[in-house]
């Protein structure tokens, strides 16, 4: 056995079977390029374009790119594609087959591709058998990743609206409470502000000491005092409500309206570095490595039978 890979013995063998190997690699290289061919081989266009995220967040330990290799290698861009270029029929797959889902998902993913390069863009290849919508898929995956990030992001302000417009009609109903309450001290007890103390003290203390002021000045000073005496700290903490509630609106106003701009900016989320354009060169297959490999592999086959038959000669 160790003679069989002898290589004094293999050259000595490929010499004497020389015309034999001529034969069959003028065979495996006539077959091979008959059989690469259109007639066997549908030829397929190669559309690429290359992307940089913009606009988006991170999450987790993710980089924006890889980010955006999540999306575009998500179900839902891949099943807006089927439905958009009617791939069903493009890969000639039955939408009634039970593993229909299956089989397209196979497909796509052998034609349609992405990655990312060494300069931290985003690549995405399409294949395809017509380069008009090699190019156009390539166009859709992009503008179908722009949507996609999109409603993400509106999903996320719309939540955070609907939170802080809650958090207003609350902030507003508890004003309107505390107004009233106000409005009611007011009314029956003349407290305008928590602030009028000072002022009615010292008035009241004046027109005591000068006994100066008619009586009924007097007694209604008198009374404010006293009014102030049993609800005036009902009303300093009403006003402090009332003010803190004001100052949480403001807050939750401005929170509001940017919220709301976020929700209602209609932008990009991709950096389109290189667009697709339709290919006027095949990209597959390439026959000259399917030549050369098929060529190789028939050489290598020969060289076994030959050695095979040589040993059993000499055996």
């Amino acid at each position: 056995m160790d003679n069989f890979f002898n290589n004094q013995r293999i050259l000595q063998l490929i010499w004497k079977r020389k015309f034999h190997f001529v034969l069959v690699g003028v065979i495996a290289v006539v077959l091979s390029a008959i059989f690469s061919g259109p007639a066997f081989i549908t030829p397929k266009f190669k559309s690429t374009a290359r992307l940089y995220p913009t606009n988006i967040w991170t999450m987790s330990d993710e980089s924006e790119t890889e980010q955006m290799l999540e999306i575009l290698n998500s179900n839902d861009i891949k099943f807006r594609m089927f439905d958009s270029f009617d791939l069903a029929n493009v890969y000639d797959i039955n939408k009634d087959d039970p593993q229909y889902i299956t089989f397209m998902l196979g497909e796509y993913n052998t034609n349609v591709s992405t990655g990312k390069t060494e300069f931290e863009t985003a690549e995405i290849k399409v294949l395809d058998e017509d380069p008009q919508r090699a190019s156009a898929m390539c166009d859709s995956i992009i503008s179908f990743f722009n949507q996609k990030v999109q409603e993400l992001h509106k999903t996320k302000e719309k939540e955070m609206l609907d939170i802080t417009g809650r958090q207003l009609d609350r902030k507003y109903n508890e004003l309107e409470v505390y107004e009233h309450k106000l409005d009611s001290l007011r009314e029956k007890y003349g407290i305008i502000s928590y602030g009028q103390v000072d002022e009615v003290t010292r008035g009241y203390m004046n027109a005591l000491a000068s006994g100066r002021g008619s009586a009924g000045d007097t007694k209604k000073i008198e009374q404010l005092y006293d009014n102030f005496s049993k609800e005036g700290s009902r009303a300093y903490r009403l006003e402090n409500q009332y003010n803190k509630t004001i100052e949480t609106i403001d807050s939750l106003t401005i929170a509001y309206d940017s919220y709301l701009t976020e929700y209602e900016k209609e932008i990009t989320y991709s950096h389109v570095v290189e667009y697709p354009f339709p290919a006027d060169k095949k990209a597959y297959p390439v026959r000259w490595l399917i030549v050369a490999f098929t060529t190789l592999s028939a050489l290598f086959f020969a060289l076994l039978v030959f050695l095979v038959l040589d040993y059993g000669k000499k055996d």
